[in-house]
């Protein structure tokens, strides 16, 4: 074995909270990439591969067999204690649920959040992993490619070019690495631990999912104290990919938390407010706003940071996608295409996809009018447009940050 780190790559504003991301057996954290522009923009993202994937050494597990979950827990929480992450919340896919699973069980004090997608608490028959790793320790991981449309994903998907490069992916892994990962699976057994975990949990399952099928998901939502389940239609085993959307829907539901009880006082209620302001609109723009104020509208900023943001946005009977609906439809009836442009990159931020926000454009284009949807469409796409300079102009730049001009009166 080796000191080395797993190879990972960091995303999203540095001062956010901090999301590490765990990928399958066979891929690299490529297969993150659908999830990665929403999450990054509310959390530090930090995705890291497999040993023997991607940009991992193999040499990260033993390679004699003896290598357990508790060795890739160790290198997630050596990636955490390199960023100086105390707390952090999880999501993995598959063997990386499994790490995220043993994670919360044995090191509860470093979860906030876990989400377990494509997952279980037992991968089947240890003898079925170990034949596997034999297999592959054989003939490399070109033995594993034939098995992987139908099970992954569907075969019509595996020929778009997300699930070619997938499948390049899984031809690409070192055969050590992806062995010792099969000797992970057949000791892993987390079956009596689930109870222990505390952080608040989602399990995802794919309906279509042949390798950890529904039950699966089940079984670990049932011993998970609280846990809530999503069983996505449609979806193999690699339902985050397959399905982008729903995974994405939900993970940034589970990760934003249930909204706190509803403050009682005018103080309370303005760090509340400016609390769910700053997660929906981005830090920037509230900074730039705060900074603009005046004495003038000193007595606004205050009113919207308090009944608006502190009041409306914290209450728990919608979640932030579905208020984000209602307001882009609310400001394209009026007209308020300033204010327009402003919520469709806090529509992106809680989670709706911009063919979701089409949507909600062409709805709105039938109770609101057509001439009201032309122009929400012309405004949304030069957000889009905006934004996707931005990123060309820096890769690394936060898609949440709004660099064009706004009055000083803005919420």
């Amino acid at each position: 074995m080796t000191t080395t780190p797993p190879h990972h790559d960091l995303t999203g504003p540095p001062t956010a909270p901090p999301l590490i991301l765990g990928p399958s057996i066979g891929t690299s954290l490529a297969v993150w990439e659908p999830q990665l522009p929403a999450l990054a923009r509310g959390h530090r993202v930090l995705r890291w591969d497999l040993p023997g994937h991607g940009g991992s050494p193999a040499a990260l597990l033993p390679s004699d067999g003896s290598a357990t979950i508790g060795d890739l827990a160790a290198l997630v929480l050596r990636l955490a204690d390199e960023q100086g992450w105390e707390r952090f919340a999880y999501a993995g896919i598959s063997i990386g649920g499994a790490v995220g699973l043993h994670l919360a069980a044995h090191h509860p004090d470093r979860i906030s959040r876990l989400s377990v997608v494509c997952s279980s608490a037992r991968f089947g028959d240890p003898a079925v992993w170990r034949e596997r790793a034999a297999l592959v320790r054989a003939e490399g991981t070109e033995a594993m490619v034939a098995s992987r449309p139908g099970t992954w994903f569907s075969h019509d998907f595996a020929r778009t070019p997300v699930g070619a490069a997938l499948i390049e992916d899984l031809r690409a892994t070192d055969r050590a690495g992806y062995a010792a990962c099969c000797d992970v699976l057949a000791a892993y057994d987390m079956t009596a631990d689930l109870e222990k975990i505390t952080a608040p949990t989602l399990v995802v399952a794919g309906r279509d999912d042949p390798a950890t099928p529904p039950s699966h998901a089940r079984r670990i939502a049932d011993a998970v104290p609280g846990a809530s389940l999503l069983e996505v239609a449609g979806a193999a085993h690699l339902a985050g990919v397959e399905r982008p959307e729903a995974v994405t829907g939900a993970l940034l539901t589970h990760l934003n938390g249930p909204a706190p009880s509803r403050p009682r006082d005018d103080a309370a209620r303005h760090a509340a407010g400016m609390a769910v302001r700053r997660a929906v609109l981005g830090d920037a723009h509230v900074d730039r706003a705060v900074a603009r104020t005046t004495p003038f509208t000193a007595r606004f900023q205050d009113f919207i940071t308090r009944y608006a943001w502190g009041e409306i946005w914290t209450g728990d009977g919608l979640d932030r996608r579905t208020r984000s609906c209602i307001t882009l439809t609310a400001l394209i009836a009026h007209g308020h295409d300033a204010e327009l442009a402003m919520h469709i990159r806090a529509a992106l931020t809680n989670g709706l996809t911009r063919d979701e926000i089409g949507e909600v454009l062409l709805q709105s284009a039938i109770y609101c009018g057509v001439p009201a949807a032309n122009s929400a469409f012309a405004t949304a796409q030069r957000v889009f447009d905006d934004m996707d300079a931005e990123i060309d102009a820096d890769p690394d730049v936060d898609p949440d940050v709004d660099s064009a001009s706004h009055s000083d009166t803005e919420k």
